[in-house]
């Protein structure tokens, strides 16, 4: 363990920590906590019965529950840490700093004291993909790599295990990023489009959080920026360290550009040519935008030789764009990660050449669906929606200048049993079916990975129940 970790959480012996969400990033760190003298209170708004499996893992770590809608009343701690799903300037998290309170989070406290070098990824759109991309090309160059963030996995509670040669390559969302006060050694940002409106307070807000991803890096650092994007492009004004672009749509003098189906990068003028978008295993332009961006974090770490053996063999990350089966001659596919209407737009409907039948539809994260209308009326022939988005999904379509009756046929369900049935029904051989959401999964899901597995349940079983 490095002597930075090891002397913080030697310090926390005796303290109070109040973790604030029972979740993915939190309920790791008890173990931690309570290994090294610090009294562990859980705290969360839900019921312990609601909470269920959590509730009792955490109770088993050794923490002291602190639940319900007073959750936060009369806390009494030294340290708080919250979950990224917290408003950051909340008023509760706003009286607790003005009683000197330390608010935190996970992200922050592995930032501090994390002693290997980080590759962090954010964006609204590819930062899941982009992110893993990065970390097999590491590992596959053999470097011992620690994968988390965002991603699913908090690695605070590695932090003993971490090295200096090591990498920690993370997924950063601007939830977590509003708080940052530390930028990564290597940064990504793939995109930026209106998203998370339902909790920050504007579009600047959260435009001003994803830039903490670099804002805080020294002159040493490393800021890779999508050129395309009108709002990405920007932010090298701001950035202190070398700046790499990577574009579909024009050279660039340092970074990657895409000419003639082949991916190059330019290093100040000398230019190589590094893999062919006909090897990469995983389909889409945006996937060459994936790979685009990852080349240019990694170059110069790695060789043109390993990304080009990853490009072939990496088959692509779980809920995106994934196939699932065939049942009677209907392909059916799971792309559950789609949150928002650019990355269905972006992504699934671009991905097929013929039009496709789209389950679509769940939680209104308060972002407007327009372009979303003739992107669908141009790739669906059966659109089928649910959720909170439902409405505006269909009011985005039948108001496309594109749009004529029936094109496509729009079909309203109350759930993903009924969705998948009305797909079913709707079906023939050789179509597509594809769940691409263009929403949050909150109003019917945990999250994406429930929704997905769910889905891919309902079509394993449609599989099942046929033969």
């Amino acid at each position: 363990m490095n002597n930075m970790s090891e002397t913080f959480l030697k310090k926390l012996n005796g303290k109070t920590i109040a973790l604030v969400g029972i979740g993915t990033s939190n309920l790791p760190l008890i173990g931690l906590f309570k290994k090294y003298g610090a009294t562990v209170i859980a705290c969360d708004s839900k019921t312990e019965s609601e909470l269920g499996e959590n509730a009792a893992k955490a109770k088993s770590a050794g923490a002291v529950l602190n639940l319900g809608k007073d959750y936060l009343q009369n806390l009494q701690c030294d340290i708080i840490l919250r979950t990224p799903g917290m408003r950051y300037y909340s008023d509760e998290l706003n009286n607790f700093r003005a009683k000197g309170i330390v608010v935190t989070s996970e992200m922050e406290l592995f930032f501090d004291l994390c002693p290997c070098k980080i590759i962090a990824v954010t964006g609204s759109d590819g930062k899941t993909t982009t992110t893993t991309i990065i970390s097999e090309f590491l590992k596959k160059a053999g470097y011992t790599v620690h994968l988390g963030g965002n991603i699913g996995t908090p690695l605070l509670p590695i932090i003993e295990s971490i090295n200096p040669e090591d990498f920690a390559v993370v997924e950063l969302s601007s939830f977590q990023l509003i708080s940052m006060r530390q930028s990564p050694d290597i940064a990504v940002v793939t995109n930026l489009s209106p998203n998370h409106l339902d909790i920050h307070k504007d579009m600047q807000e959260y435009t001003d959080s994803k830039k903490n991803i670099f804002l805080h890096q020294n002159a040493f650092g490393k800021t890779v920026l999508n050129l395309d994007d009108d709002i990405t492009s920007e932010f090298a004004k701001e950035a202190r360290g070398n700046v790499l672009y990577f574009s579909r749509k024009q050279n660039v003098n340092n970074g990657t550009f895409l000419k003639d189906d082949t991916i190059y990068f330019a290093d100040n003028g000398t230019i190589t040519p590094v893999i062919k978008t006909a090897d990469i295993k995983i389909p889409g332009w945006h996937n060459t935008e994936n790979y685009m961006a990852a080349i240019c974090a990694v170059w110069g770490l790695v060789t043109p030789q390993v990304i080009a053996q990853v490009a072939k063999e990496f088959a692509g990350v779980e809920h995106r764009a994934e196939f699932v089966a065939e049942v009677d001659g209907v392909k059916y596919y799971n792309d559950s990660i789609a949150s928002s209407p650019t990355r269905t737009a972006s992504g699934t409907l671009s991905l097929y050449k013929q039009k496709i039948i789209l389950i679509a539809g769940g939680y209104d994260k308060k972002i407007s669906y327009k372009l979303l209308g003739p992107v669908i009326c141009n790739k669906v022939k059966t659109l089928i929606i649910m959720g909170n988005t439902a409405p505006k999904i269909k009011e985005a379509t039948l108001t496309a200048d594109n749009y004529s009756p029936d094109n496509p046929k729009i079909m309203e369900v109350s759930n993903m049993e009924e969705a998948v049935l009305a797909a079913r029904q709707n079906a023939i051989e050789g179509d597509i079916v594809s769940l691409s959401p263009a929403s949050a999964s909150f109003d019917l899901y945990k999250n994406f990975d429930a929704r997905g597995k769910h889905f891919k349940q309902l079509v394993l079983e449609l599989k099942e129940n046929n033969k």
